[in-house]
């Protein structure tokens, strides 16, 4: 993309405006934006997600820092008190190591643990369907750990109504005796 102003250099500054409900924006190259008097971002003021995580973990109590801070990944060796300093996980499986500490800090950085972004539309009704069978499974794990079993009976017939496509008014024919 060109600059918006002298149609020459590549735009590397970007602008968003909101004003009265209606976005505006505007992509102009350095030098123009310098000629202009738009202010950019220094260097040294870029964002770094590393320290953010780092600083929002900075709020455990010490009870919960002796608790958690000795707990270490089996596969890279990293404690999570080295997480808590550079906000920086070693491995995949630094994930289920450190679960029980990394869920709060997810659900206050996300809202949730679990992502809930867009689904392509070609293939939306098919994810939509996969996501809606996970919960479902998941719930019926849940109430077997409670052993709530009829519970669970009913969650197990709508999981097989949902993965054959069958609605819930709709039952199927049962053999005569």
């Amino acid at each position: 993309m060109l600059c918006q102003i002298c149609g020459k250099n590549p735009a590397t500054v970007h602008f968003t405006e909101i004003h009265d409900n209606k976005m505006s924006e505007i992509h102009v190259c350095e030098r123009c934006a310098e000629e202009k008097g738009l202010q950019t971002v220094p260097a040294k003021q870029t964002f770094d997600i590393a320290e953010l995580i780092a600083g929002m973990v900075d709020g455990m109590t010490a009870t919960e820092e002796e608790r958690v801070g000795h707990v270490q990944c089996p596969r890279c060796g990293l404690l999570y008190s080295a997480f808590k300093e550079t906000g920086r996980l070693g491995c995949a499986e630094c994930y289920t190591a450190f679960q029980f500490q990394l869920r709060p800090l997810l659900r206050r950085i996300h809202g949730d643990t679990r992502h809930k972004g867009k689904v392509p539309s070609r293939d939306g009704e098919g994810a939509s369907r996969s996501r809606h069978v996970q919960r479902l499974y998941d719930e019926l794990h849940r109430a077997v750990e409670r052993e709530e079993f009829e519970r669970a009976a009913e969650i197990r017939d709508e999981i097989k109504r949902v993965e054959t496509g069958t609605t819930v008014g709709r039952t199927t024919a049962e053999p005569s005796p």
